[in-house]
């Protein structure tokens, strides 16, 4: 008995040597590492012209490192219409490494976002400290500072640092600031920039920022000024009421249509408050009613929302 029990101890202890042993081998059946965000990049041929940006930017190191991050990624055809876009060579691109950096930061978040996780229609902050936002209709779709679409096509393709989605369009940072892009926006905002100059506000609104401006059409102010029964020219000589009812349009942050605060009281620069209810419609401090026809058109220091009628503080 006693010869059996110890050939029975014998077999324990050298199975528990040899799956220790194994263990400490990997069993034989390691899974293969994660590569880090550039190792799944160079891996994937459809990234070629995205891995040779990242080299040229000098930024291997830091998609490297232990992040998170997350990287909207631009597929080869993505960079070939960016460059007929841009109307440059990707020599030319990869030279200018100011302007790469600048874009392909501009591709990374600062945390690991899943696309279950995407804050979809709210403000998304990058790497280059620019910011879109995704929304949901139709598939994931993001616009960008320069109020770009591009699609994301693939999510969730894994890194040991981060997570990578897969997109068909190069997003671009915007060079407008407000007033640039309402200048763009012309001629169904040519009233509204000479009401800006007019008012000295020029300087304030190419500031830093962020600011929401609720800019009113050109047939607004016309029917403002028939309200008001003043003249364009006259209004606009009454620098102190312009100013008020300019500064009024404007709140001192970037507030996309989710993020409105629906019915609660929203403060303009001016001072006073006004309140969007939940079909976009816009109550002054007069009672009078504005309806918001179009959202979230960005620049690089904030957004502006199209407004159908000129919001008024009180009398």
């Amino acid at each position: 008995m006693q010869s059996l029990a110890k050939r029975n101890f014998l077999k324990l202890s050298l199975a528990a040597t040899a799956a220790a042993a194994l263990a400490a081998c990997g069993g034989g059946n390691d899974a293969i590492p994660t590569p880090d965000i550039v190792g799944v990049l160079s891996a994937d041929p459809q990234f070629s012209i995205l891995v040779e940006a990242v080299v040229a930017a000098g930024l291997v190191e830091t998609l490297k490192s232990p992040g998170p991050f997350t990287v909207f990624a631009p597929t080869n055809t993505a960079f070939a219409a960016l460059l007929v876009e841009l109307k440059i060579t990707k020599d030319q691109l990869l030279a200018n490494k100011a302007l790469l950096t600048r874009v392909l930061t501009y591709h990374v978040l600062a945390a690991k976002v899943p696309a279950a996780s995407v804050p979809v229609g709210k403000t998304i902050t990058t790497v280059e400290t620019g910011v879109f936002k995704i929304e949901s209709s139709g598939g994931l779709k993001i616009t960008d500072e320069s109020n770009r679409v591009s699609n994301i096509t693939a999510t969730d393709v894994a890194a040991s640092n981060g997570v990578i989605h897969v997109i068909d369009k190069v997003l671009l940072p915007s060079d407008k600031d407000i007033v640039a892009m309402a200048q763009s926006l012309a001629p169904e905002f040519s009233i509204l920039v000479e009401a800006v100059v007019a008012a000295g506000l020029v300087s304030t609104l190419q500031g830093p920022g962020p600011f929401t401006v609720f800019a009113p059409t050109n047939a607004a102010f016309a029917a403002a000024l028939t309200e008001l029964n003043v003249s364009k020219d006259d209004l606009f000589a009454n620098t102190a009421l312009l100013t008020k009812v300019l500064t009024y349009h404007v709140v001192a942050a970037r507030v996309l249509k989710a993020e409105v605060p629906i019915g609660a009281p929203i403060t303009s620069v001016q001072g006073e408050t006004f309140t969007i209810d939940a079909s976009l419609k816009i109550t002054d401090q007069r009672a009078r009613v504005a309806g918001i026809s179009a959202t979230d058109v960005f620049a690089s220091n904030g957004v502006i929302h199209v407004i159908d009628k000129v919001i008024l503080p009180k009398a």
